[in-house]
Formats: C-alpha cells, sequence, structure tokens
C-alpha cells in the first residue's frame, strides 16, 4: 500500500498542535479544554489518516490543489485584513468629576454637608444609591459571598493602601540630576518592569486625564489643576486562577493585592523621581487626581472596551493601573489606535452576555459627553457588589483577552490583530473550548477554611 506522505505530516501537525493546547491547558488549569483538545486531537487528523491509509489515490494534481486550498485557508487567516489604519479615538470634552464616581458616593455619610450637597445636586441619584446603600457592602460580614479570612485578606491590603496615602507626594531635593529624555525614559521603564510592572508608557498629561474635583476623603471638593506635564502609566498583572473563582472571595483578594503592588511600585517610583530633584505625584487606589484608563490608553498601554476597562495586547482587562505624574523631562508613547481591539468588543459583548447585574451594554458605541464610548451602568454594577461583598469580576475573568501571555494564545492575538475573519471564528472556538458563560472555578481549598461565628 502506498502511503501519501504529504497527508501524513498534515495529520501529524494538527495532532501536534492539538495536544500542545491540551497540554498548555492543563497547566492554565482549564480541563474542560484540556478535554476538548485532547478529544479534536484524535477526531480532527482521522480525515487525513483515512486519506493516507486507507487505499485512497489521488493524481499529483489533486493532492497539490488540496494541500493548496488547506495552505490558503491558514493564510487568509493570517494575512491583515480588515485592519482599519485611519481609527483614532475620540478624546473627551469634558472632565469627569470624581464625586460622580461610585467609590466616592460610597464614602458619603448620611445628614452630612457633603452628603446633602452631593443630592441636592443629582436628586435623581438618590433613590439608586440607598438601594445599595441597603446592601451589606464590599468586604461586608452579611455579603453574599461572605467569608472571614478571604474578606480580611482583603480589608489588610486595602488597609496597607490607605497607609500608604501620605507617602504619594513629598519633598523634592534640593539637588537635580540632568539626564537625557530619551536616557531616563528607558530606565524608567525597565526599572518600573523589574518591581513588578507587566508594562509601561509614557504619555503628555491632558486636561481630561485630570479629575475636575475630588471626591474621596479630604480631597472632597478640591479642585485639580495641571501641575506636571507627563504622566507615566503602568499595568499589574491579576493572577487568572483567583479571577476565575469570580464572583468568590478570591476575586477581591486579588484586587487589593494587586491595587497594593501597583500602590507601592507607583510610591517607590515617585519617590526616586523626587530624589532626582523633580516633582512627581503617584496616583494610588483611593487617591488619585487623575483617570487611570484614559493616562493608559493615551500612553499605548491598550484600548478602552466593552466594560470600560483599559484592554492591554497581552492580558486584556486583568490588569490593575497606577500612574505617576512628573516634570522631568521624558520621550512620550504614541496611542496605539487599535482597532481590531475595538472591532473584537463590538464582536463579542461576552462580558455582556455574563454579568450578572446586566450593566455592560450590548449595543455599539454611543456618544457620551462628547466621546464615542461604551457606558457601563455603573449604579447597577456597584448595587450587585454591595450584595456579594466582593468586585464581581466575572467580565474580567471570562473576556477572551484574559487568557495567559503564552505562546498558544499569543498566536491567537497575533491572527486577532491581523484579520476581522480571525477574530470572527476565534470568538466563535473560544465559546466552544471555554464555553460561552463558563462556570466559576473552584476556590482554592487552602483559601476555603471551614469557620464558625462567635456566639
Amino acid at each position: 500500500m502506498e502511503i501519501n506522505t504529504p497527508f501524513l505530516i498534515v495529520a501529524f501537525f494538527v495532532f501536534l498542535a492539538l495536544v500542545y493546547s491540551a497540554i498548555v491547558s492543563v497547566k492554565e488549569t482549564e480541563l474542560k479544554a484540556a478535554r476538548r483538545f485532547f478529544i479534536a486531537s484524535i477526531l480532527l487528523p482521522l480525515p487525513f489518516l483515512i486519506l493516507t491509509f486507507l487505499g485512497f489515490s489521488f493524481k499529483f494534481e489533486t493532492e497539490v490543489a488540496i494541500l493548496s486550498a488547506l495552505f490558503l485557508l491558514i493564510i487568509v487567516f493570517i494575512i491583515p485584513f480588515g485592519r482599519i489604519r485611519s481609527y483614532r479615538q475620540t478624546l473627551p470634552v469634558k472632565r469627569i468629576d470624581e464625586r460622580d464616581t461610585m467609590f466616592s458616593r460610597n464614602e458619603l455619610i448620611p445628614d452630612t454637608k457633603e452628603f446633602n450637597d452631593y443630592y441636592k445636586r443629582n436628586p435623581d441619584k438618590k433613590a439608586i444609591d440607598d438601594k445599595w446603600r441597603e446592601k451589606p457592602g464590599l468586604t461586608g460580614r452579611n455579603a453574599t459571598q461572605y467569608h472571614p479570612f478571604q474578606f480580611a485578606s482583603a480589608d489588610a491590603s486595602f488597609d496597607t493602601i490607605k497607609a500608604l496615602k501620605n507617602e504619594v507626594d513629598g519633598k523634592v531635593s534640593d539637588i537635580k540630576i540632568e539626564a537625557g529624555a530619551e536616557e531616563i525614559s528607558t530606565y524608567i521603564k525597565k526599572w518600573t518592569k523589574k518591581l513588578g510592572a507587566v508594562d509601561c508608557g509614557i504619555t503628555e498629561l491632558q486636561n481630561y486625564h485630570i479629575y475636575s474635583v475630588g471626591g474621596r476623603a479630604e480631597r472632597y471638593g478640591k479642585k485639580f489643576i495641571k501641575r506636571h506635564k507627563y504622566a507615566i502609566a503602568f499595568t499589574v498583572e491579576m493572577d487568572k486562577d483567583m479571577l476565575a473563582t469570580a464572583p468568590a472571595g478570591p476575586v477581591v483578594m486579588e484586587s487589593g493585592q494587586q491595587y497594593m503592588e501597583a500602590g507601592k511600585i507607583a510610591i517607590q517610583l515617585a519617590m526616586f523621581i523626587r530624589t532626582l530633584g523633580y516633582e512627581a505625584r503617584a496616583h494610588i487606589d483611593g487617591n488619585y487626581e487623575v483617570v487611570c484608563p484614559l493616562v493608559a490608553r493615551d500612553a499605548g498601554l491598550g484600548e478602552i472596551g466593552r466594560m470600560g476597562l483599559l484592554m492591554t495586547p497581552k492580558l486584556g482587562p486583568r490588569v490593575r493601573i497606577a500612574v505617576v505624574t512628573t516634570n522631568i523631562p521624558l520621550t512620550t508613547d504614541n496611542p496605539l489606535h487599535d482597532y481590531t481591539v475595538i472591532d473584537f468588543c463590538i464582536k463579542c459583548k461576552k462580558c455582556a452576555d455574563v454579568c450578572p447585574s446586566k450593566a455592560i451594554s450590548f449595543d455599539n458605541m454611543k456618544d457620551v459627553d462628547g466621546i464615542k464610548r461604551w457606558q457601563i451602568n455603573q449604579e447597577a454594577c456597584f448595587t450587585l457588589w454591595c450584595t456579594l461583598g466582593t468586585d464581581c469580576g466575572r467580565c474580567v475573568s471570562v473576556c477572551p483577552f484574559s487568557h495567559p501571555d503564552n505562546l498558544l494564545h499569543n498566536i491567537v492575538r497575533k491572527g486577532i490583530k491581523n484579520s476581522s475573519l480571525f477574530r470572527t471564528v476565534a470568538l466563535k472556538l473560544d465559546d466552544a473550548i471555554y464555553d460561552r458563560k463558563p462556570a466559576a472555578a473552584k476556590v482554592p481549598e487552602w483559601m476555603d477554611v471551614k469557620w464558625e461565628k462567635n456566639k
């Protein structure tokens, strides 16, 4: 029997690719995906093996035609197709008042001057906010996801961040060290990554980056002005396995941990710059004067996606952001202007599908305050948080862009960037392999400690 070598080679490579994908999935603790890859590794090579061993014979021209068709199919998914290179983000025409954010409204105390003033100016928000005020709140004792150890771990991280709030700014050294803008920018980026950041970018600080008015703690009601010329933005990674348990306690544990890690890096970086003789302020959780996702977007770290979060090239929304603003001379990075991410979010809608509070829109981007973007229902989202006791995280955990930064998923990311057709097929395959609405992973046994209330 004559063996058809070309089909045997195709079968071998299909088998090898799928087995590799299964092994990667096992390492990622995606066991359902691993099983599906293993099954596919048996089924998909079969047609080629049948053509190879069961006596089917083709003329040389037919074999070339079949293999060429397969090759062209691969090329269609690899070559750039459907990329809009002229895409530009629309820029905000007005600044955001931090007092309107849910975190600021959460800090308002009934019958205080700030409380009465806010709802006098925004009477339509009073009834909405009263609903979530009736809930247990973030890390609340009676929340549906309450676990004393998990919630206490999260509170420990957030309290540590609070302890660092007075370190965000400080005295500038009288001795100024002169350095080239390009050299110091490169140094800052590499050092920030060594400290634990995933990525780092620099942009000129714009007015729309800055909150118009502060809304939290002692900054409430304070008008902010542009004091610095540059903004350094960086991201830190949130652990995939922790987020996979969303909306359980490990999610808020990981949020607190990575806000703290980002805050430590930002404070260290700001201190470093002040030691060189230049002004610098760290912007960390609970103590922001800037809108971090907008700064990070303009610094070339990603695009703002459907869920209102920064979508980064390597990890999607599975990051936390911190910013340092400064007057030290720096060289800036260009925004990505990557329409492929926006197109992916337009097609995907997975985050909207799984959102328990239905806070994420299925609609296309709309004009909101002079900027074309998606707008989430922050009140619905926060009400759920106050019910769960965690910051939910379902949208982040299921986002196809949140897969780990490895060869398997980076090949897919490359295809997504290159081809509109690839984006469509990749989404269908992601749903087939990982499910459209995947179940939450179990909380790791060591975190799920049994406990009893004191009586």
